[in-house]
């Protein structure tokens, strides 16, 4: 069944096509859960309210742009919505931010080690690293989305990479102390 059909079908509330569409995108967006999210469980609960939402608001979607794009939004925004209510950022002055880069060598670290270390993260500084980095929003839009200053936003921008940057170089010292004392 062609994918215009199937949200044909899940306007209609058929609950047959509901599950061919969360069979279809639960992989993609569980993905995307667990990015924004502090554990599995909580992912899952995300992916399961991302997915009512989703089913409650189908009529919305027009037919324009991307509609892995608009369920994207829907599972962020939901992901989003419990960081909102809380106190989870500090507000900061933008002209004490300072920007940290991070150098990687390919073959020195895994997508996975990276991928834990960003999971590990504070919560304030994983939302927005997640937002900026890897879903490519600006710090416009984030501040937008987790209701804070711009400045905000890039503060715990440069503190997730700083923290980031100071686990990779650990890691890295370890790595090349193990091998001196090994070699």
């Amino acid at each position: 069944m062609s994918l215009k059909r199937l949200i044909k079908k899940c306007k209609k509330q058929d609950i047959k096509a509901q599950e061919q569409l969360y069979r279809l995108f639960a992989g993609k967006l569980f993905s995307l859960c667990l990015k924004y999210c502090t554990n599995y469980s909580a992912a899952e609960d995300t992916l399961q309210d991302s997915f009512i939402t989703i089913f409650a608001k189908i009529d919305q979607y027009k037919g324009k742009g991307s509609f892995e794009g608009w369920l994207k939004r829907i599972t962020i925004n939901t992901a989003l919505q419990k960081y909102r209510k809380q106190k989870v950022f500090d507000i900061v002055d933008e002209d004490l931010i300072i920007d940290t880069e991070v150098a990687v060598e390919e073959d020195e670290i895994s997508l996975n080690y990276l991928l834990q270390l960003i999971q590990e993260l504070p919560d304030r500084y994983r939302l927005v690293f997640n937002l900026y980095v890897l879903d490519e929003y600006s710090h416009k839009e984030i501040a937008k989305m987790l209701n804070i200053s711009v400045g905000t936003s890039k503060s715990n921008l440069a503190r997730a990479r700083h923290i980031l940057k100071e686990k990779i170089e650990t890691k890295q010292h370890s790595y090349f102390t193990t091998i001196k004392v090994e070699g």
